[in-house]
């Protein structure tokens, strides 16, 4: 019967594996016939070492010399009965299972080494990159839960592809400030900042890059790619195109109207290369050396060399790091329309005329289409993963996703949407533990928490019939390409029939946010629904005792968390910290972004703290102390160019709330946290 690795056990008759081979008193040690069975050397072989603990099943024969040797023991059968037994052995015995029993002496067994350890070659295969959420993972190497530089492999390199005013960078702002937001350290490199600085310069173009664009078009070279699998124009085997020198204040300004984005244009086509992978070196800086997870490369990449190019450089600088392609398509007309309006508004157009702008801006487009080639055949063939996105968020296709962090982009994205809206978060009125500042509890309102929820009602009302009503008004007034002193918001719903929006009321399962609701359950046009997602945080053992009261009876603690607000979990059980309130609100923000609704948030002030991180793009680091006192009432509507922010006040003695014009959240008074929050 063969065993699990595929040979045969030895007969019970033969000695052990290990030991010493039988010989007669008066014979010399056996030799083999080096012809035949030649002996590993560990000088010049290190894997056949008798002390690698990866080699046990051969080892050398005995040295030579004056050595001593015990005698076999008196029982031991002859050389000619173990050569006849072997011979039955090998004729019964399969050649794939046969196992080979050693004729040396027996050498001690050593344990084996840690792969990472110093007396052993590092390992080769890379460690698992598994789920890292900060706050809820930890490991050896990475305690809090990031991930770790030692994990390279799941790093991503995230590459943009797409024509311009395909809403490229609106899809890069939003995802790394989710990103940033989960503690995933991230950053976006715009290779058309770095393009526009270059660009007013003169520069010389390398001779080979010149040669090459003369006498292939971008078409016929995709092609070529595609069908004969050929190398990137700058392969490992071929010299690189000398440098540019971008910074170089002596040479005269380039051209960077529409004909700057011929592919034809030598010119500006290397500069753009090499812009591209200068940015890209910044990006791979980022990564490597200074600790970052995610980098987001942001630029057309629209040509199967440009990407073929990203590739190669990617893993010349680290093989393990991932990279994960996504591109924006848009078909609908619409929404091509306001992505060129808000490209109008950009750098490039900025105090120029809006009619001939989009003339140049639709040139510019119609060149890059001439070398244009979506995501697809040459990324599958490669095995590269990629997303592609169609009409942001409309359609998602994918392609080989591996990873956590490309798995849960993913989702993200899939979540997208333009339609216009507005978020409100507000803390709930006054409950009766807010008076005299306890923790957590389930405390029922006050009086003067049941006028908030009314006079909330009321104002949330009169706003979503105004916000109505200024859609209208700025949809009537709308032209395209925009005159001067236009500002429509690039919405492409705007085009559409704007009609009165629902209007959603998430609470949490407490007591005091579902009371602040109450106005609106009555009112059947909101919809109301409770979150235990949107519960306050659990203060654990110290539920229900004021923050003066902890300061005197658990100083450690108090001092733990005042030090390391971010980090600190309450002890006890069901104690939370920030960063477990933030993993609890993932699948609730995503549902945020998916929805086309306007909503009202009544939580508690950690989860609005989270919250307003998120949507502000604030570190939570500085948010942890950010002051959201009862009484306040945010207005967040989302833009394809960021989001307009207003705050109002909740006037007491008139029942009504008041703008705070140029609000910004301010932090907390180190002082105010041991009083009464009312």
């Amino acid at each position: 019967m063969q065993n699990l690795l595929g040979a045969s056990p030895p007969s019970p008759a033969l000695p052990a594996r290990n030991s010493a081979a039988p010989t007669s008193s008066n014979s010399l040690p056996p030799t083999s016939n080096p012809s035949s069975n030649p002996t590993p050397n560990p000088t010049s072989d290190p894997s056949s070492h008798p002390n690698n603990p990866n080699n046990y099943a051969v080892l050398p024969p005995p040295p030579d010399g004056d050595h001593d040797h015990l005698p076999p023991p008196a029982n031991a059968p002859s050389s000619l009965a173990v050569a006849l037994r072997s011979l039955n052995d090998l004729t019964e015995t399969p050649t794939y299972a046969r196992s080979v029993t050693s004729t040396a002496p027996s050498s001690p067994r050593i344990p084996p080494l840690r792969q990472n350890s110093g007396g052993h070659t590092p390992r080769v295969r890379p460690h698992a990159t598994t789920l890292n959420i900060p706050g809820m993972t930890r490991s050896r190497v990475s305690p809090d839960g990031k991930i770790s530089s030692r994990d390279v492999a799941a790093k991503l390199v995230i590459v943009m592809v797409g024509l311009p005013a395909r809403g490229k960078s609106y899809i890069t702002k939003k995802l790394q400030r989710y990103l940033s937001w989960q503690q995933h350290d991230s950053r976006i490199f715009n290779v058309g900042n770095r393009r526009r600085t270059a660009a007013g310069r003169r520069v010389s173009v390398h001779p080979k890059l010149q040669a090459e664009q003369e006498h292939m078009d971008p078409p016929v070279h995709a092609a070529s790619i595609l069908l004969n699998g050929n190398p990137a124009p700058f392969g490992p085997d071929s010299s690189e195109p000398e440098k540019l020198d971008l910074n170089d204040a002596s040479q005269s300004e380039v051209d960077q109207s529409a004909t700057f984005f011929d592919p034809k244009n030598q010119t500006a086509a290397a500069m753009r290369e090499q812009c591209a992978m200068d940015t890209l070196d910044e990006l791979l800086d980022y990564l490597l050396d200074q600790g970052g997870a995610v980098g987001i490369l942001d630029a057309t990449n629209s040509t199967i060399e440009r990407r073929m190019n990203i590739a190669k450089r990617v893993k010349q600088r680290e093989p393990k790091l991932g990279i994960l392609f996504i591109e924006s398509i848009c078909q609908d007309p619409n929404l091509l329309e306001a992505n060129m309006r808000l490209k109008l508004s950009g750098p490039d157009y900025r105090d120029k005329d809006p009619q001939k702008s989009l003339e140049d801006f639709k040139k510019r487009v119609a060149a890059y289409e001439s070398a244009y080639v979506p995501l697809g055949e040459y990324e599958e063939k490669n095995d590269l993963q990629y997303i592609q996105m169609v009409d942001v968020g409309r359609k998602l296709i994918q392609h080989r996703l591996k990873g956590f962090l490309s798995s849960g982009i993913s989702t993200y994205l899939a979540s997208f949407n333009l339609a216009p809206r507005q978020i409100w978060i507000t803390r709930h009125g006054q409950s009766v533990d807010n008076e005299i500042g306890r923790l957590g509890g389930n405390s029922a309102l006050t009086e003067r928490g049941h006028c908030y929820g009314q006079a909330l009602h009321n104002f949330i009302t009169y706003q979503r019939k105004q916000w109505c009503m200024e859609q209208k008004s700025k949809k009537a007034q709308a032209s395209f390409p925009p005159i001067p002193g236009d500002n429509t918001p690039p919405y492409p719903e705007l085009n559409r029939e704007i009609e009165d929006k629902n209007f959603c009321v998430w609470t949490s399962m407490l007591d005091r946010s579902v009371e602040t609701a109450e106005y609106f359950e009555a009112d059947d046009d909101y919809d109301v629904k409770n979150w235990e997602m949107l519960n306050e945080m659990n203060s654990g053992q110290f539920e229900g005792w004021t923050y003066a009261e902890i300061a005197k009876k658990e100083p450690e603690e108090f001092a733990k968390r005042a030090h390391d607000k971010l980090n600190y979990i309450y002890p006890g059980v069901g104690g939370e910290g920030y960063l477990q309130v933030v993993s609890r609100l993932r699948d609730m923000v995503r549902e945020v972004e998916r929805i086309e609704d306007h909503l009202l948030i009544i939580g508690h002030r950690s989860v609005c703290r989270v919250l307003m991180a998120y949507f502000m793009d604030l570190s939570l680091a500085d948010i942890t102390d950010m002051d959201i006192p009862l009484g306040m009432l945010y207005s967040i509507e989302p833009k394809p160019y960021g989001l307009d922010f207003h705050a109002y006040r909740y006037n007491e003695d008139q029942g009504w709330f008041e703008e705070l014009p140029n609000y910004r959240p301010q932090k907390t008074a180190r002082n105010s946290i041991i009083k009464p929050q009312h």
